[in-house]
């Protein structure tokens, strides 16, 4: 699940396991990387919108919460 600026959320089919596996690889939290992570949700036919304003907000909100994920993944590791 991905949580918008304004607060919208939505469920993402795959998500999950797509960051698990990113963070595997040693994945930053980057821009490359939020574009894998886009390409792979569009490959699991996750609808991702084509407008460059919309895609900015995916990317955006997609990267915060693979910043969140690696937080959260580092923290189990202590």
């Amino acid at each position: 699940m991905i949580k918008f600026i304004d607060d919208t959320e939505i469920g993402m089919l795959g998500l999950d396991a797509i960051l698990a596996d990113l963070y595997s690889q040693g994945r930053k939290a980057d821009d490359d990387t939020v574009e894998e992570i886009m390409n792979r949700l569009e490959a699991k036919k996750n609808y991702i919108p084509s407008s460059e304003r919309a895609r900015k907000e995916y990317s955006y909100s997609l990267l915060k919460e693979y910043r969140k994920y690696i937080k959260d993944q580092t923290g189990k590791n202590r």
